[in-house]
């Protein structure tokens, strides 16, 4: 496949919608100015998992905060996370590092089952030069090692799943040792 076109959000798109469309009744729709979570009840139709633009990390981080959200969640737009804009307080970074470890993580195992290149966020343009602390690197890579011991929850295995047999068919399963400490930066 050529480069210009292995990472196309369409790929995603069909790949999500064809699994959870039908049983979910949730879309993953890109091309949003900003990443949304719309329930039903606001659509008037389907959930609508809205990713950035075209961007296929975008489309990636935000399926990863849907196969984490609960049933409750799953009924509030953005899954009624709280949002802190740029310009967080160290507090309020620490906060993001924290509810961040789980999406991170799943986004980290998506991007890997597409041989794509896994940068953590820490969100926060305004400190260009702010990086991922070594504790949040810590918890992601645990959490990794723990959903690939003690297996994903449902959504995200099913989404695992369907990347690899698109991306990579000859592999059945990641592997712990496709997920090293010090890839994380």
């Amino acid at each position: 496949m050529p480069e210009e076109l292995k990472f196309n959000v369409s790929d995603l798109v069909n790949i999500f919608n064809h699994l959870f469309v039908g049983d979910e009744l949730t879309e993953l729709v890109p091309g949003a100015d900003e990443p949304l979570y719309l329930p039903r009840s606001e659509t008037k139709g389907l959930n609508q998992l809205c990713s950035r633009h075209d961007y296929f990390s975008s489309a990636l981080h935000e399926v990863s905060h849907w196969c984490i959200a609960g049933k409750k969640r799953r009924l509030l737009i953005d899954f009624g996370y709280w949002y802190a804009p740029d310009g967080r307080t160290v507090e309020q970074q620490q906060q993001f590092e924290k509810a961040e470890v789980k999406p991170q993580s799943l986004e980290w195992l998506f991007s890997v089952a597409c041989s794509l290149p896994f940068c953590l966020s820490v969100d926060n343009v305004a400190l260009p030069g702010l990086k991922a602390s070594c504790e949040f690197k810590q918890h992601v890579h645990s959490q990794t090692v723990h959903y690939l011991s003690q297996g994903l929850p449902d959504r995200a295995d099913r989404f695992l799943r369907a990347l690899l047999g698109f991306y990579q068919p000859e592999r059945e399963m990641l592997q712990v040792s496709d997920f090293l400490l010090p890839q994380l930066r």
